[in-house]
């Protein structure tokens, strides 16, 4: 059974490998080269973690040594990022490492995260979703509504 925690500024390494798996391609794309988290618009979702308003959890499995993923989500300035509303709207990123997808972890995350962003008074939560990526379902089920296109990529938001 999934537990989740917190996701602490001592999780940063943890963060940039859930970012980098975040960076979906339709198959048969492999992930992206590492250094993409090098970017200035990849790595403003993941550098400094723990700023005030970043929320998130991680997911971790008995018997297991690390988090099998995490749902994260952050503030960003003015017209950053490709998921950005308003100076009041979190962006979600969220990422099951490759060993562990596809076993219904991404849910128990995301609920367990959009229970954080209540908790720290958010109103809605936004996120970026590729047109053919299969969790679009999962992101619907979790309350998400597709509110137009950012660069190709549905913009959905979730009201709190």
């Amino acid at each position: 059974m999934l537990r989740t925690r917190p996701l602490l500024p001592s999780d940063q390494a943890l963060l940039w490998d859930l970012l980098h798996v975040s960076l979906w391609d339709p198959p048969p794309a492999p992930l992206r080269p590492r250094e993409v988290l090098d970017e200035p618009r990849v790595s403003i979702y993941a550098r400094d973690w723990g700023r005030p308003g970043d929320a998130g959890v991680a997911g971790e499995l008995p018997g297991e040594a690390t988090p099998v993923g995490g749902c994260w989500l952050r503030l960003l300035p003015d017209r950053q990022g490709l998921a950005w509303v308003d100076g009041d709207t979190p962006q979600l990123g969220i990422a099951v490492l490759p060993d562990f997808q596809r076993r219904g972890f991404g849910r128990t995350l995301m609920v367990a995260a959009l229970e954080a962003a209540r908790t720290h008074g958010y109103r809605q939560v936004s996120l970026t979703v590729h047109p053919e990526n299969p969790a679009t379902r999962l992101y619907e089920q979790c309350g998400f509504a597709k509110a137009g296109i950012r660069n190709r990529y549905h913009l959905m938001i979730a009201a709190l």
